[in-house]
């Protein structure tokens, strides 16, 4: 898979690339990530990608004319699955989602700044707009990552057990059951003694009670 993110602050994005699944994914070939700088396309000498906005209001708008001319340099070489914006309004981004995306080939993702991006930028030349929640960050590159790794994480290769996806909350509506490590008893706190049966059945039912149990205690929505 190849993921191009534009950004006007690229430095943001160089971290959550450089440590973890995400770095293993890249240095074992399994995943490109490209980050480009949208004020390399600025026409002018300041380097200047955002303006005032028509009508009046606060805040600067990034400008249609860089995005534009970065989207179609990419376009020019590739084809790509889907062109994302990261906008505060766009669909709540979900592990549906995630496995969907998860298995394509060519991603671009766009992350607003300012007050947003020139509205044409969404009518014509994005193709599907991803939220995080409902909130408003200073900027989408913090949203970018974390829909890469939604997404990277699930492509065969990148966990080195591919179950492991396949078990984690909301994958079939529900949250992940409860879970256990040693020590056995830890301050007089017991892990419970089916998980030491060796009785599998038992045990895979169980773990589909307490996950059923927590999904209603937590978020009751998912099971609607």
């Amino acid at each position: 898979m190849r993921i191009d993110i534009i950004s006007i602050v690229p430095q943001i994005l160089e971290s959550p690339f450089q440590a973890s699944i995400l770095q293993r994914s890249i240095s074992k070939g399994i995943v490109e990530i490209h980050i480009h700088d949208l004020r390399d396309y600025a026409k002018n000498n300041y380097k200047s990608v955002d303006d005032y906005q028509y009508g009046g209001g606060a805040g600067m708008v990034l400008a249609i004319e860089p995005i534009d001319k970065c989207i179609s340099k990419l376009k020019s070489k590739r084809n790509y699955d889907e062109i994302i914006y990261m906008a505060p309004d766009g669909e709540r981004l979900n592990q549906s989602i995630a496995n969907k995306f998860s298995l394509y080939k060519n991603l671009i993702i766009l992350c607003g700044h300012y007050k947003g991006v020139d509205q044409r930028v969404r009518d014509h030349l994005i193709t599907h707009e991803i939220s995080i929640g409902d909130y408003v960050l200073s900027g989408g590159e913090l949203a970018a990552a974390v829909l890469c790794d939604s997404i990277i994480r699930l492509i065969p290769g990148v966990i080195g057990d591919e179950t492991s996806a396949l078990t984690d909350s909301f994958q079939d509506n529900l949250l992940a059951p409860p879970i256990y490590t040693r020590p056995r008893t830890y301050k007089s706190w017991d892990v419970p003694e089916l998980l030491f049966s060796g009785n599998f059945p038992k045990i895979h039912k169980w773990r589909e009670k307490e996950a059923l149990k927590a999904t209603k205690k937590k978020r009751p929505d998912l099971l609607k």
